[in-house]
């Protein structure tokens, strides 16, 4: 098979154009997340909750402040493992769901699967409850769990709370809603999913592989799917590549490949697809970029939650933000600049800050 041979240049505009980060914007939020296959959610909201920034960071203007909530609430869009996804996409998930510890692929799963068939008593007084009172979070119910979770510390005795993680993961449960802190409010997922036909294992999972590679436009051959997961055993999608100046050989693609590039200026979210790859992001933009919310306070050089700057196919720089809801304040503590600023990339970097000060109802403050 060809390899094709791509500059820096080549394989940033591939990922920011795949990003639906390029000109002109999209209009259409469900067209969005249809085509960055799946959106993180994270709670944090030093700005706005990180799904918010991607999807306004595509839609400017066009999206409204809770307007993934509003898909949500439709059944246009449903959560699955930390992740909002469309809701006819639940169709390759389905086989894997109904096949979680039965074929367990890795050994963590297999201890999972056990836990899970232990604690089977605690698991039918969930469902039972839900059938009844449905939704409801995980605080509500009693913990009959015959054994204890264990783990390597974050979630030891969390026994409700990881059932009902494993049993989402069985195809059982699934999120209804959000409480106001952003817990979990819990229902059948028969109630919650959309009835779809159920796509064979293998099949979804080189689907799954195929779009994830269209939402990212150039990644490695280490296949990851679109809920995040690396997949070893599904063949790397898309046509082999390499970069000038970078190691190793990537997966492009083909879609992306020759077509025209017309970029614009972003702020990004810290957990944005384009820059969550940490490593791709170092390798193809150059760009350094640590997540600093866990540092303390005085080892930070950017700030806890920097939005990463996109000015065309290039990441100029970190926008040091937050938002003070009380005071009806965006703050802004400083702008990074990896590169110099010129005149007109200042402006437009500024522009954008209106509009985020816009979009969260606050006024702009430096």
């Amino acid at each position: 098979m060809t390899i094709v041979r791509l500059s820096r240049t080549d394989a940033r505009r591939i990922a920011v154009r795949a990003q639906l980060l390029a000109a002109p914007r999209r209009t259409g939020l469900l067209d969005v997340v249809r085509a960055l296959g799946s959106v993180q959610v994270d709670l944090t909201s030093a700005v706005a909750p990180s799904p918010e920034l991607v999807c306004w960071s595509r839609l400017g203007s066009a999206y409204p402040l809770g307007g993934l909530e509003d898909l949500f609430e439709a059944r246009e869009v449903v959560e699955l493992r930390g992740r909002i996804l469309p809701a006819e996409d639940i169709r390759l998930y389905r086989a894997e769901l109904a096949g979680w510890g039965r074929r367990p692929r890795v050994e963590w799963q297999e201890f999972s699967a056990e836990w899970v068939q232990a604690n089977d008593l605690c698991r039918r007084d969930i469902l039972d409850r839900l059938a009844e009172e449905a939704p409801l979070p995980a605080a509500a119910f009693e913990d009959t769990c015959e054994v204890a979770w264990r783990s390597s510390g974050w979630t030891n005795n969390q026994n409700v709370v990881r059932l009902i993680d494993f049993m989402e993961s069985r195809g059982e449960v699934a999120v209804a809603a959000r409480g106001e802190r952003g817990e979990r409010w819990w229902d059948l997922a028969e109630r919650i999913y959309p009835e779809t036909d159920v796509v064979p294992e293998d099949d979804a999972l080189r689907q799954r592989s195929q779009r994830a590679l269209g939402a990212l436009g150039i990644m490695r051959p280490k296949v990851y799917d679109l809920a995040g997961i690396l997949r070893k055993d599904v063949e790397p999608p898309g046509v082999p590549a390499v970069i000038d100046g970078v190691r190793g050989t990537w997966c492009v693609d083909l879609a992306q490949l020759d077509r025209p590039f017309r970029g614009r200026t972003a702020l990004l979210s810290p957990l944005d697809q384009l820059v969550f790859d940490r490593k791709r992001t170092a390798e193809i933009f150059q760009f350094d970029y640590p997540l600093e919310m866990y540092k303390p306070k005085p080892k930070r050089r950017w700030g806890y939650w920097a939005l990463p700057i996109l000015h065309g196919d290039r990441l100029v720089g970190k926008l040091d933000t937050t938002a003070d809801r009380s005071r009806g304040r965006l703050v802004v503590h400083a702008i990074h600049e990896d590169v110099e600023f010129s005149a007109s990339l200042r402006s437009a970097v500024d522009r954008e800050i209106r509009a985020l000060a816009t979009f969260l109802g606050l006024r702009e403050e430096r």
